[in-house]
């Protein structure tokens, strides 16, 4: 198991962490997405290591945007 986190800008209530959850759980080999919305960090739980282009790409196409691994 490889966990990641990065911190995304822009999520402001429960539907944008509904709306990232979605888009990074459908990467091939994500196990588990969880979110702290005060932080803005997303943790990534993935049965090995993921692009962090594949997790831009989905936090992009939910509407945001990933600003740093954090």
């Amino acid at each position: 198991m490889t966990t990641s986190t990065y911190t995304v800008t822009g999520m402001t209530c429960e539907h944008c962490v509904s709306a990232v959850t979605s888009e990074v759980s459908k990467i091939n080999g994500v196990s588990d997405v969880r979110i702290d919305l005060n932080s803005g960090n997303v943790t990534v739980v993935s049965s090995g290591p993921l692009d962090p282009d594949d997790i831009r790409a989905a936090v992009d196409e939910a509407g945001y945007e990933v600003t740093d691994p954090a």
